[in-house]
């Protein structure tokens, strides 16, 4: 793939991706916050507030962090956190049965497909395009 459309496709890959965790928390978490730490209450989640202050911090900088491919391995590894603790917390479909056990499932394996993306981006970076790869080639250009 040429180089400039490799940087198109993979700036519209870290926004998509990314998409589902910055609405998470300024069109949930944010305007709900009394009602979603209730919920998390329930679910078992230690000092619920303080938790979810923690999770809209790390949904804000981590979601920003790939969008813009700043720090966007960094970014990846705050919201691999938050995908690993919502899980395990909001997604234990093995202490359900029938309906809601799929249901949960399906949303587990979902969590569970863009940790491997998180994954991705912890590897292999944000691609071109990205302030990551402006100041790796700065650094290169500095070498030579």
């Amino acid at each position: 793939m040429h180089r400039s459309l490799q940087g198109v496709v993979a700036v519209i890959g870290r926004i998509l991706l990314s998409t589902i965790f910055l609405m998470s928390a300024l069109g949930n978490k944010i305007p709900n916050f009394s009602a979603v730490a209730g919920s998390m209450a329930k679910e078992g989640v230690p000092a619920p507030q303080l938790m979810l202050v923690g999770a809209i911090a790390f949904l804000i900088a981590g979601s920003l962090s790939i969008i813009m491919g700043y720090k966007a391995r960094f970014g990846a590894g705050l919201l691999l956190v938050f995908l690993v603790l919502a899980t395990y917390f909001f997604h234990d479909f093995w202490n359900f049965t029938g309906q809601e056990q799929q249901e949960q499932m399906i949303q587990f394996m979902k969590n569970l497909g863009l940790m491997g993306a998180m994954l991705m981006v912890i590897a292999n970076g944000p691609g071109p395009l990205s302030f990551d790869s402006k100041s790796t080639l700065v650094g290169k250009e500095s070498v030579r």
